[in-house]
């Protein structure tokens, strides 16, 4: 290795550095969560995206259009739509998200998005990037929550997993010193290991969860994972009525499929890579990533999405109708959550129970052998209606 290399790298190493610096700082400059209660009205955007996006998005909507009807017609929330997130759209302009469908976003407190496609090798896309990633970035999203829920496994679980730090903060931007070596680096910020930790026990406090438990690997990744380890612990003093327990993510992975130990678990926190890796695992127990939701929060805006893609095979193939709502519908759960209608997401949350996992009169199968998206949509419904009564 000549000097020249290492010079090289060092210099990409200082500009990454002042980078997330940079970010660090701005970050701290940001005011509070968003308080929902004190807004006048409530803007949510409803995003359908493409493929089976906006089949189960509509469907979402509806119910949620139901949940909300009293609110609505007071004018206290409002629904706008957002069409523009197609892949077509977003080509056309070169762009992960066109500029115009960005302002319509940032015009709205929360959205419900429909999934979206992400061009790969040998599809007839150009490369653009991600629309989730873009719109992490471009809302700071930093919070990805997930809910895996087994009642008849006891398996109650939700995962605050770090949108925007760990390993993926910069993951294009290692450096390849030489042949022979490459590097790459994984970032932790007391801000932004703080603000995931703050929501983790905020929301096991106001869902009556006694535990919260911290996953890392902070015996061999000691710096980085050690720091998120120790600034959740501090966070979770504030919390004395709740239970903090601390687990390295290989024990982690193993203890969820150990039916006895699995039921102690409640909410989960842990950095960016783990909760990627191991919020998949967590969905299988309740059926795959199609039965599950997916929220990304930040203190100004907040998305939530089904976690599966836009399944464009199902669209080729002439399947679209028969696409399964119920990821986009536990997603419709925690919106109604974030926003503060606690009532109304349990009793959504138990309407999805009974049609998923107790009556079970329909079922999705993704071809003419199951229902309809639109004929399970409007099964839940009529649950929450009886439900309701």
């Amino acid at each position: 290795m000549t000097q020249e290399q290492i010079k090289a790298a060092v210099e990409k190493f200082e500009a990454l550095i002042k980078e997330q610096s940079d970010r660090s700082d701005r970050i701290k400059e940001q005011g509070d969560f968003v308080d929902y209660d004190a807004l006048d009205k409530i803007v949510i955007g409803v995003c359908g995206g493409d493929g089976i996006g906006p089949v189960i998005t509509k469907e979402s909507a509806e119910v949620l259009s139901y949940m909300l009807k009293d609110e609505v017609e007071s004018g206290k929330i409002e629904f706008k739509v957002i069409d523009g997130l197609t892949i077509e759209n977003r080509v056309a302009v070169n762009k992960a998200i066109p500029d115009d469908v960005l302002e319509e976003l940032k015009s709205c407190h929360v959205i419900l998005k429909g999934p979206t496609t992400t061009p790969q090798a040998g599809d007839p896309w150009p490369n653009i990037e991600s629309a989730n990633v873009a719109m992490r970035k471009a809302l700071d999203l930093f919070c990805n929550l997930r809910p895996v829920k087994v009642p008849s496994e006891g398996i109650d679980w939700t995962f605050f997993r770090e949108n925007t730090e760990g390993a993926y903060a910069v993951g294009s931007k290692g450096v390849h010193v030489t042949d022979d070596l490459a590097v790459d680096f994984v970032v932790t910020t007391t801000e932004g290991t703080e603000r995931i930790a703050k929501l983790a026990y905020d929301y096991a406090k106001r869902n009556g969860k006694e535990r919260v438990s911290i996953v890392t690997k902070a015996n061999v990744i000691k710096t980085t994972d050690g720091k998120f380890l120790n600034l959740c612990k501090e966070i979770g003093k504030n919390y004395p009525d709740i239970i903090t327990d601390e687990w390295y993510i290989d024990i982690m992975t193993a203890k969820l499929i150990d039916q006895k130990r699995r039921r102690d678990f409640k909410v989960i926190v842990l950095p960016n890579l783990y909760g990627d890796i191991i919020t998949d695992e967590a969905a299988e127990f309740q059926g795959g990533v199609g039965t599950a939701g997916s929220a990304n929060i930040g203190k100004r805006y907040a998305m939530f999405e089904a976690i599966h893609g836009s399944a464009p095979r199902m669209m080729r193939e002439g399947r679209g109708q028969y696409a399964d709502p119920c990821s986009m519908l536990r997603a419709t759960v925690m919106l109604l959550s974030h926003i503060g209608r606690q009532e109304k997401a349990d009793l959504l949350e138990r309407a999805l129970d009974i049609c998923m996992y107790e009556e079970k009169k329909l079922t999705i199968t993704g071809r003419d052998t199951g229902c309809t998206c639109k004929e399970f949509g409007e099964y839940v419904m009529e649950t929450v209606r009886k439900l309701s009564e």
